[in-house]
């Protein structure tokens, strides 16, 4: 998780919304993605989707069943949808995103994907809240 709120923190620095996300395999990280909306002008571009693009690339395989991806928020929908055709092992994330997040809109990850949730709860949720009172001053 380390890793991925590394990632948080360079989107910040680039005024991205600051989510980060790695995919170890294997007990090392095999991709690694941040937020890039704004920068790529694609609603698409989070750092899920970031991270499964570069690990599928790295697999050569579009399934990551043996994988983890582990992200600061909780994924919304979309990226839950991304999560769930990719069949990752399994999902750890840090904080919830309680308006967004893929659980309080019905999402569903893949049925054998194991899910984590609460890991650096505190210093994931922080970096988002630090973020936008940040952006609405």
């Amino acid at each position: 998780m380390k890793a991925a709120l590394a990632e948080a923190r360079i989107a910040a620095s680039k005024g991205e919304v600051p989510v980060g996300a790695v995919i170890t395999a294997n007990g090392r990280i095999i991709a690694r993605g941040h937020n890039l909306t704004e920068k790529l002008t694609d609603v698409t571009a989070h750092a899920e989707i970031q991270a499964i693009t570069a690990a599928s690339n790295y697999l050569g395989s579009k399934y990551l069943q043996k994988c983890t991806l582990y992200v600061t928020l909780e994924p919304c929908p979309m990226c839950a949808g991304a999560i769930y055709w990719s069949q990752m092992g399994r999902v750890v994330f840090g904080a919830k995103d309680a308006k967004r997040g893929f659980q309080e809109h019905g999402g569903n990850l893949h049925p054998k994907t194991e899910l984590i949730t609460g890991i650096m709860e505190y210093e994931c949720g922080e970096i988002i809240t630090n973020f936008f009172q940040r952006k609405r001053k």
